[in-house]
């Protein structure tokens, strides 16, 4: 893994929130099917939001029924599930979520019957990229001192994450190497709840992996030449994939991402726009572009999508996780000056 670009500036707190403030997709009543959710001749998963539907359609095959709490392009905190919807999810046989990204998904699952309860989160290692205001506004200098940041970081998550449980980042989808580490622990769960098929399970997630794989070596070759290492987001939904590629992420809001700039965070980032070579800032699918072009205008610079995956909706560059996230390739490629 390429060494991550640790230059952390203090930034209202950005990904602290990011799980509440990003559009993640929002749930409602199921999709597709309404009331089949359970009770088919399949292996029936219940799934949050989209990043967690496309593993189990993925890994499943032919052998799940998959439903979704998702309704995309809406935001998360519309979500009320009645008592009615939470009680069909007991008559499915698993239910796929990411614990601390959707609250109302969280007490739902708690209060729910469900034989085989998968928690994404507990799949692969979450981070906190947030709230980290020490060596304001300049560089680590060197891998080893940035690999050696991020152990102590590492260690000190580890020894408080039980009280800082929510200041971990939950968008763990958006690194590739995360993403297949979820996958695989998802096709164990198959298994174990449905043994009958777990050999195809198996073969649906060896085949998942390779893809995902395959897609981390093209963001690696992608992004090992470029002119600059920073990228400007309306948000930070982008952590895991900016330390994974050597990146550094800089969010113009944290908290809420309709809102509008200070003037004093306005001239931060053209000043840093100028000294890093920054082109471009980049808004989502599902959030309003006007923060995004408020900076880019202001500071002579492009703008441009980057998508953080929370849900496919005709606005997307790509019709699943892998096309989407190539379109995010090439996104980055274009404005981070690769050669």
């Amino acid at each position: 893994m390429n060494a991550m670009n640790v230059r952390r500036r203090n930034i209202s707190g950005i990904a602290v929130t990011a799980a509440a403030a990003l559009g993640l997709g929002t749930l409602s009543a199921c999709s597709g099917d309404s009331a089949a959710a359970g009770n088919t001749d399949k292996f029936d998963v219940v799934a949050s939001f989209y990043p967690m539907q496309y593993l189990a359609e993925q890994i499943g095959g032919d052998h799940v029924n998959v439903t979704t709490l998702t309704e995309p392009g809406q935001e998360p905190h519309d979500l009320e599930l009645s008592a009615k919807e939470t009680a069909q999810m007991g008559e499915a046989d698993a239910v796929l979520y990411l614990k601390s990204l959707q609250p109302a998904v969280d007490e739902a699952v708690g209060q729910s019957d469900v034989k085989t309860k998968i928690d994404a989160a507990t799949l692969t290692k979450l981070e906190d990229h947030g709230n980290v205001e020490h060596d304001h506004g300049h560089d680590h200098g060197g891998e080893e001192h940035a690999a050696e940041e991020h152990s102590e970081e590492a260690h000190s998550e580890e020894a408080h994450s039980e009280e800082e449980e929510h200041a971990l980042d939950p968008h763990v989808w958006l690194d590739p190497v995360k993403y297949a580490e979820i996958a695989e622990g998802v096709a164990s769960a198959f298994e174990k709840a449905d043994p009958d098929n777990a050999a195809d399970y198996r073969k649906n997630a060896d085949a998942l992996t390779k893809k995902l794989a395959d897609l981390n070596t093209a963001f690696e070759d992608g992004l090992a030449n470029t002119d600059t290492k920073v990228f400007f987001t309306n948000h930070a939904a982008f952590g895991y994939l900016a330390e994974r590629y050597g990146l550094t992420q800089e969010a113009i809001n944290g908290l809420d991402p309709e809102s509008e700039p200070s003037p004093a965070r306005i001239k931060e980032l053209q000043d840093e726009a100028k000294a890093d070579g920054v082109t471009t800032v980049f808004y989502e699918t599902l959030v309003s572009d006007k923060t995004a072009k408020t900076l880019a205008k202001d500071a002579g610079l492009k703008t441009d999508v980057l998508d953080p995956l929370e849900g496919i909706t005709e606005k997307s560059k790509g019709d699943d996780y892998i096309a989407v996230m190539e379109s995010n390739l090439k996104a980055l490629e274009a404005a981070l000056g690769a050669k």
